[in-house]
Formats: structure tokens, C-alpha cells, sequence
């Protein structure tokens, strides 16, 4: 019997040891059903790499992806900044369960212009499925497509027109339809410039419709190559019948055909000997409007475009520019618009135009007031020109909407404030919140942006934008405590400790039992200081044998914690069939047991018996005395009274006599 006793408090050291407690600290939980087949701690270097920084080996087995990644082209190009990092965790969480999706995609939320292609015009009120079919996907990119159903990627689509939209012009023009075509309007072919082919339009061929002169070919489409333009009358038949012999033009122009040129019919006159050349759209304007009255010996001014347009359209605003604000500086004749003012010369002026900015038409930012644009704007701080988002969260100090802090020109999603960086706000994160995507926590208020606008009217900026009323994202609360986003799921029975201030002052909430590195750890809350101390084999117990669910669940979520036991009989049953029944009809267990363990019991049989134990007796164990066993509502009960206590009751009657010494 004593023996035995070593050997069960080795047993129990092992279980506590190897309790579940312990296991958690190696794995951080079961994965989900996409990598369910890698569960196990010992494969965990199948998608992590250990040793100096943390590695995931995500693309090792998603090669379609790293093959994009390492091309830099598609969406995780743009997000995944470094293969290896925690970048793919950002969107992708596993250990979180079986039935926990990793993949957290919306597509009324998704950013389209992450993936490289910006769904603009007709495009941006498309279906996804109107796009990403099987049929779409070209044939060089599905052998690296490991999605067995090809109807639920997204990958290996072309930013080429021709597989979505049939080509009506049978390869005449090639595969590249945004040199001529946008997706606002298909049939007008407003990219399209004439004048960079080898038949320039001017003057009323500007006017002619395309089919006029693009007839239809044997295939029945447009025929835009092989046309004859080299002479008027490869397409305009000959008036004169011959009668003159020189080119059309040596009389005419395509500004109008019935204005005909008198000094080129009479003297022959070439203008580009002058000291003015007509070149450009100077080519179209009528003689007459120069040359006053058809007096061509009055010498005019042309040493600036000043001199023939006035008013200044811009109304002075390049005056102090070098030049004097001379046109010819951002115009040329061939056209007023556009200019020939580029980015690159934005980089002159007092506002570079960096990132997205170099994307944005002028027009967006030099709008037009009265007659002219106003090209001198102010730029010191963002919101001169772009609306608050973020409905005054981030107006007061230390931020004093500075849109810079988070953002950058690149884009303004995603955000380029880090985790790290969140240490410095008033809630700097730790343990499991370190995991949790951004917009888990800040999601979009409907009512943020309204009630700020009604509290706080704010003018339009000098662009005419001022604060819309649409959902915004909630970055701020008051107050900041755990149940701002998380459920009391005690209902308030540890309100007292939530309310006590930790050490740097606020309310400890949650934290006073637990912590945000692994929510079941409760080292934190110390039992001894309630109504029932944890003693002995008592402490071994899981909180929820004691403080039980009112439901059946595994869960402690909404349990009455002052409901729990705190006598013995009401958790344990009454083994010994009321035989020790004292008042009530209640066993006192503690009179022969502890909570150190159920066995060996702490009866001392000498102390509350006449029959003392000693001698060969104390190594007798107890059922070899107390054999009487009685059936107690359907169970065998052993039955301690009453006992024989003759000698021959249990040895017989020939007892031998004592040994000589003993």
C-alpha cells in the first residue's frame, strides 16, 4: 500500500506537466481545412522557417502567386512588399480552426486598382463573373494555375481588350484599343489623334465622319490601311475636268474649298518665306484675319503670340514667370490643347507632382473661376485640396490632419501607418490583437460622419469639396476599455476589479484576469483570495467542472461565478451509501479525506475507533478487514459496521502462538 503512493504523485507531476496549458504554448491552434493535411507540430517547418527572423514559406507551395510577386505585377505585388514576411498573415490568418476561412475577400470592398488594372468608366459597373470566366483566362497562364476549379480564380487574366471585346477592326490595328478607344465610350474614339498618322486632318476634313473615307473591305469591316491620300482627287473627284494643272492645294486649303487662296492663284505666294511661316493651326486661320481690310504691305507684330491674342486668357497670372508669361512656353501653333506642359515641368514649378498626383488631370486642381483657370492654388497641407475622410478624428494633437502620417502618394489605401507605429497611440497592440486585420476593429460608422458635419459646418475647400455624409471609419473611442469591442460575457460579475486603474492609470478592464497573448490564461486571477480557495487536487480542475455553462457548451460564457459549490456533497457523490451520515443526512468527507487526494484516506483508525492498529495490522489493508459489502440503489456499497474484531473471525481458530521475543 505505501508503495503505491510515490508512484501516483509521479503520475499526477506528468499530467501537469503535459497538461493542454502547455501544448498551446507550442502550437498556436489547429489549421484550417485548406492545410489541414499539415497539422501537427511536426510539420511545422513545412510553412514556417525558424532560425534569426521568422520566415513563412506561403509562396514554396503557392508558386502562382510568388510568381507574380517576384514579376511584380497583380494584387499581391502591390501588398506583399517582401515573400517570407508577415505580409500574406495580414490577410490570410490561420491556427485559427478548422472551419476558420483564411480567405477574408469582399468584392464590394475590394480595391480593384491594387491589382495594376483600374476598372474606370463602363468597366467599374461590370459583375466580376462578366470578366473572370475560364474563357477569358489566357492559355499561357492556366498550366500555373493550381486551382483545380478555375471558375473561382482570379488569376491569369490578360489587360489586353481582344479576349473580352471582339475586335471589329480584324487586326488591322493591332490588339492595343486604348490608343484610340476608352472605357467611357467605345464608339467615340476620342484617344485617337489624326494628326500623328501619315494623313494629318485639318481644317473641314477635321469635320468628315470616319466612314467617309474608311469604306468597308471585302471582310465587310473598315479598311484602315491601304487607302490612297497622296492627291485631292484620290478622293475628291476633279471640278475643273483638268483645266488646271497644279495640285489642288495651290489654290485651296481644307479650311473651306470655295476661300481660295488669291495670292498663291495670282503671284504664287509662299507664305514660309516671310519672316513669319505659317505653321500649325496657323495654317487654318483666314488671311483676312491678320491682314486687315486685305492690306497685306501693313507690317504686323509677331514677336510674341501676345501681339495677335489678347485678352490674356490666363489673366496675368504667368506674368512674373521667366519670359514674361510668353505662351510658347506650355502652347505650341499646333493647337491650344493640350499643353505642353508635363509633368516633368510641374517638377519646375513650387508643387512637384509625385505618385498618384502625377495621374491627375489639370483640370482636377485648376479649376475654372469666371474666365480663367486658376493655376496658383495653395498645396502646405493635404486637405487644401482633398476632404477630411476621417471626419475630424484626426484634427486635434498630435496628428493636426496630417495626412501624411498614415498615407503617402503611392495610393491612400492601404495605409502605410505599420503595427508598430500603433504603439505610440493611446492603444498599443500586444499578443493576439497583433494578429487581427485592421478593419476588424475599425469598421465604418453611418452616423461618425453625419453628427461631425451637424456639429462642426465646414466650408468647401478651394477646390469646392467639403466632408460628405457616408459611412466612415471609427478610429477613436471614448472610452477605450475591452468592452468597446469585445462582449462582457460575465455580465458584469467583475465589474469591480474591470474599474480598478492598472499602472499607467486607466481602468484595467478585461486584463485584470487576462491577458491579449492567449485569452485562457487566468495566472492573473487568484482564487485564494475568494470564498473557496483552491487547494490540493482541487487546483487541477478545470474552471468549468465547478463553474458550469447555463447552456450546454464548452464555453465559460455567461456563467454565474458566485453560483459555484463550495460543500463536497455538491459536487461529489455520497460513496459510502449514508453509512456516515451525520446531521441532515450529510457525509462529512473532510472527516476522513483532504483535498490533497481522495486517497489514502487520513481515518485514524486507533483515534476514532476501540480497535487500535498495530503491529503486522498497519500493513493490512482496509478491504481485507471490511469485507461486508451491501447493494445500495443498484450499486455494490462496502459497509464498515459492523466489523468482527475476534482474532479468529479473520485468522481462525488455530491461531499459533507467539514467537518467543515477540
Amino acid at each position: 500500500m505505501t508503495a503505491r503512493i510515490p508512484c501516483l504523485a509521479y503520475l499526477g507531476a506528468l499530467l501537469i506537466v503535459f497538461s493542454v496549458p502547455t501544448l498551446a504554448q507550442v502550437s498556436p491552434g489547429p489549421l484550417s481545412k485548406a492545410h489541414k493535411s499539415l497539422d501537427g507540430v511536426m510539420q511545422c517547418t513545412t510553412c514556417h522557417k525558424f532560425g534569426g527572423a521568422a520566415t513563412i514559406k506561403c509562396v514554396d507551395c503557392h508558386t502562382e502567386i510568388g510568381t507574380r510577386i517576384n514579376a511584380r505585377r497583380g494584387y499581391h505585388a502591390r501588398i506583399v512588399q517582401k515573400p517570407g514576411s508577415q505580409d500574406c498573415a495580414r490577410c490570410h490568418s490561420e491556427h485559427n480552426g478548422l472551419n476558420f476561412s483564411i480567405l477574408r475577400f469582399d468584392t464590394r470592398t475590394f480595391d480593384h486598382n491594387q491589382t495594376g488594372y483600374k476598372l474606370e468608366g463602363k468597366h467599374a459597373g461590370i459583375a466580376c463573373a462578366k470578366c473572370h470566366t475560364p474563357s477569358h483566362i489566357a492559355a499561357s497562364e492556366r498550366p500555373q494555375i493550381k486551382m483545380q476549379d478555375i471558375t473561382k480564380t482570379f488569376l491569369g487574366l490578360s489587360t489586353n481588350c481582344v479576349p473580352c471585346h471582339e475586335d471589329f477592326h480584324k487586326g488591322q490595328l493591332g490588339q492595343n484599343c486604348i490608343q484610340c478607344h476608352n472605357v467611357i465610350d467605345w464608339k467615340k474614339a476620342t484617344e485617337f489623334d489624326h494628326s500623328k498618322t501619315r494623313y494629318p486632318l485639318t481644317g473641314q476634313h477635321v469635320q468628315v465622319k470616319c466612314e467617309k473615307c474608311h469604306t468597308p473591305g471585302p471582310d465587310g469591316a473598315a479598311r484602315y490601311k491601304g487607302l490612297p491620300f497622296s492627291r485631292c482627287n484620290d478622293c475628291h473627284t476633279d471640278p475643273h475636268k483638268g483645266e488646271f494643272k497644279g495640285a489642288c492645294q495651290s489654290c485651296h486649303n481644307t479650311s473651306s474649298w470655295k476661300k481660295i487662296n488669291t495670292a498663291s492663284m495670282s503671284q504664287q505666294f509662299d507664305h514660309s518665306k516671310t519672316k513669319y511661316p505659317l505653321v500649325g493651326k496657323h495654317l487654318e486661320v483666314a488671311c483676312e484675319l491678320c491682314h486687315k481690310n486685305g492690306d497685306f504691305k501693313k507690317p504686323l507684330a509677331f514677336a510674341k503670340c501676345s501681339d495677335c491674342h489678347t485678352p490674356d486668357p490666363h489673366s496675368g497670372q504667368f506674368a512674373q514667370r521667366a519670359g514674361g508669361g510668353e505662351c510658347s512656353s506650355c502652347h505650341t501653333v499646333g493647337g491650344w490643347k493640350p499643353t505642353t506642359f508635363t509633368v516633368k515641368g510641374h517638377a519646375t514649378s513650387k508643387y512637384a507632382l509625385d505618385g498618384k498626383h502625377a495621374e491627375v488631370k489639370c483640370e482636377k486642381c485648376h479649376i475654372p473661376a469666371g474666365k480663367a483657370t486658376v493655376y496658383k492654388i495653395k498645396f502646405a497641407q493635404c486637405l487644401d485640396c482633398h476632404v477630411d475622410e476621417h471626419a475630424g478624428q484626426f484634427a486635434a494633437a498630435p496628428n493636426l490632419n496630417k495626412c501624411e502620417r498614415c498615407h503617402d502618394l503611392s495610393g491612400y489605401k492601404p495605409s502605410t501607418f505599420p503595427l508598430t507605429k500603433h504603439k505610440e497611440t493611446r492603444f498599443p497592440l500586444t499578443g493576439g490583437h497583433m494578429a487581427i486585420p485592421c478593419e476588424d476593429c475599425h469598421k465604418e460608422s453611418e452616423t461618425l460622419a453625419a453628427s461631425f458635419i451637424s456639429a462642426n459646418p465646414v466650408a468647401p475647400n478651394q477646390l469646392g469639396y467639403k466632408p460628405s455624409a457616408k459611412p466612415t471609419m471609427l478610429f477613436r473611442w471614448e472610452p477605450l476599455l475591452c468592452t468597446s469591442c469585445h462582449e462582457d460575457i460575465h455580465n458584469g460579475q467583475f465589474k469591480d476589479r474591470m474599474e480598478k486603474a492598472g499602472a499607467d492609470g486607466k481602468a484595467l478592464g478585461c486584463v485584470a484576469c487576462h491577458n491579449t497573448k492567449t485569452w485562457n490564461d487566468l495566472s492573473k486571477f487568484d482564487h485564494s483570495k475568494t470564498k473557496f480557495p483552491l487547494l490540493g487536487s482541487h487546483r487541477a480542475v478545470e474552471c468549468g467542472e465547478c463553474h458550469k455553462p447555463p447552456t450546454i457548451e464548452t464555453k465559460l460564457i455567461h456563467v454565474d461565478f458566485r453560483a459555484a459549490p463550495t460543500k463536497c456533497e455538491d459536487c461529489h457523490d455520497e460513496v459510502h451509501g449514508g453509512q456516515f451520515a451525520e446531521s441532515q443526512r450529510v457525509t462529512a468527507c473532510d472527516s476522513c479525506h483532504n483535498v490533497a487526494k481522495w486517497k489514502p484516506s487520513i481515518f485514524d483508525h486507533t483515534l476514532r475507533t476501540t480497535f487500535s492498529i498495530q503491529g503486522a495490522h498497519i500493513n493490512v489493508h482496509c478491504n481485507d478487514c471490511h469485507k461486508l459489502m451491501k447493494e445500495v440503489a443498484g450499486k455494490p456499497v462496502r459497509f464498515y459496521k459492523p466489523t468482527p474484531r475476534e482474532c479468529e473471525a479473520c485468522h481462525g481458530a488455530n491461531i499459533p502462538p507467539p514467537k518467543k521475543g515477540i
